[in-house]
């Protein structure tokens, strides 16, 4: 499994909006200067984001972005797997046919027992979870940085 820049950016994009978003939508321009994403990069995954059903969009003003379901009914996995794709680490893992697969992938079995497992974990994750965690990491540099 690889988190490329899609995914990372795209999760820190989503844990920015469960953190900030409950007073209303949040400009494109806020996520961008607090997550450190370039404009033009998080557009095309704020759209990608919006077509999978997380988030909604209001132009105009006052306008911006906001999740669309709960924090806490966001998991971790279906976020990863929009924004990357298939996070198999083996091509034999995407094809859920036990037929032949099996032969030409002889070490299927260990790598989809990792996988399923991966996979079991990514689900328990809340976006409601990172937002949490996130939280507590920036309160804890907050206290560390005071005179």
């Amino acid at each position: 499994m690889y988190i490329g820049t899609k995914g990372d950016y795209g999760i820190r994009a989503l844990i920015d909006l469960a953190m900030y978003g409950g007073a209303g939508p949040i400009q494109r321009a806020e996520i961008a200067r607090r997550q450190h994403i370039p404009e033009a990069y998080l557009d095309h995954l704020l759209a990608q984001l919006r077509r999978a059903g997380f988030i909604q969009s209001t132009r105009g003003p006052g306008g911006g972005h906001q999740l669309n379901r709960p924090a806490a009914e966001i998991c971790l996995l279906h976020a990863l797997e929009t924004l990357e794709g298939s996070l198999a680490p083996m091509p034999c893992l995407e094809d859920h046919d036990d037929g032949e697969s099996d032969s030409v992938c002889a070490q299927q079995w260990v790598w989809r027992e990792i996988y399923d497992d991966m996979r079991a974990r990514l689900q328990a994750v809340t976006l409601a979870d990172l937002a949490a965690r996130e939280q507590e990491r920036l309160r804890a540099l907050a206290t560390s940085y005071s005179i």
